[in-house]
């Protein structure tokens, strides 16, 4: 009996048809209507939102591109990532949801899958990038250092050909590129882990190249930097109040980034989850009204970045602008200092005269 478990498992595995073959139409939405329209509206606001947000942030940084810091530069990176997606990928299934229907064919089937799955994963590794930034900054000291602007574009290259790697690699015919089961969206062809042994591996190489590992690094970095934090606080206390108003900015950029990534991973995992099952669960057990829902959860994650750097800015400005004060009452110290040395000194020589 043991002998024939691999066989009937490699039978299964050819008998099994993905839903985008079991059906005439595979785009035609098993969604109602009206679910439909409201997917559309909601995504239309989304789209909006994320343009216009993602842009200003863009647009305030070219102004001074000249000046931006390697941390701000990969910041500017995560916002073009995020405007990626909603330039080029929202419309198409914007225009689906209300047509009732995917109506792009197979060739934008791939391009929309091969672009979300482009710029999602920019986005995931670029928030790695800036987790293992902070990590070095605010645990080994002496990083900050030599980290210059080169290096961020560097680590920019790096990050953009890693996305087009994984994301072009299943035009190599390792993976796929396939309409989602309520039919108005295209993913990744998770499905193909139910047919075969190569359709696992290529599954499993996503899913640990880009989204596992990456989320390790994040995770790791975090919570080494907690434990830093909490460790250092007392000392910072003792040092002059320059140090403790730099710790105080490396600590509120610090929380963006933790931010960033905590939304981004709150949108995403969801539906890496309903992938995962879709994957290696039983077959076509993931209900079509509830897998729709993960998938607008993963589509928003573009517009949370520019609402957390606008509310993080004005903490920003006060922590500036107490900085500022800061240096003015240091400054008016050391002329009364050395003034009062000033006049000290005349006194001695009148006495000595």
């Amino acid at each position: 009996m043991s002998g024939m478990a691999p066989d009937h498992n490699s039978s299964s595995q050819e008998e099994y048809i993905p839903h985008y073959l079991q059906k005439e139409d595979p785009f035609a939405s098993k969604l109602s209507r009206e679910a439909d329209i409201i997917a559309g509206f909601y995504l239309t606001v989304i789209g909006i939102l994320s343009t216009l947000g993602n842009g200003y942030v863009i647009f305030m940084s070219s102004k001074r591109k000249k000046k931006l810091r390697p941390a701000e530069i990969m910041t500017v990176n995560l916002a073009v990532c995020d405007l990626g997606i909603s330039v080029v990928g929202k419309p198409f299934s914007i225009i689906s949801f209300f047509s009732h229907r995917w109506v792009f064919g197979w060739i934008g089937c791939r391009w929309y899958g091969w672009a979300g799955f482009f710029f999602g994963c920019g986005s995931l590794i670029t928030m790695t990038a800036v987790s293992l930034d902070r990590y070095l900054k605010i645990c080994h000291l002496s990083y900050g250092t030599w980290l210059k602007r080169h290096h961020a574009f560097i680590c920019l290259a790096i990050i953009w050909a890693y996305a087009t790697f994984w994301a072009t690699v299943p035009f190599a015919g390792v993976g796929s590129y396939a309409p989602e089961p309520f039919g108005t969206s295209c993913t990744l062809d998770w499905w193909l882990a139910q047919a075969s042994v190569a359709g696992q591996a290529f599954v499993l190489s996503i899913l640990f190249f880009c989204l596992l590992f990456p989320t390790a690094v994040i995770v790791f970095s975090y919570v080494k930097i907690i434990l830093k934090v909490k460790s250092s606080t007392k000392e910072v206390a003792h040092y002059d109040t320059r140090i403790q108003n730099s710790h105080i900015l490396e600590m509120k950029l610090t929380k963006v980034a933790m931010l960033i990534c905590a939304g981004f991973l709150i949108a995403w995992i969801p539906y890496a989850v309903v992938s995962v099952w879709s994957a290696f669960g039983r077959p076509d057990s993931v209900p079509i009204q509830f897998s729709v829902v993960p998938t607008l959860l993963a589509k928003s994650a573009a517009m949370y970045n520019p609402i957390i750097y606008q509310v993080i800015d004005c903490k920003f400005a006060c922590c500036r602008s107490g900085g500022l004060k800061a240096k003015s009452s240091l400054k008016k110290s050391r002329t009364y200092t050395i003034s009062a040395h000033r006049d000290s000194s005349a006194m001695n020589e009148t006495q000595l005269e």
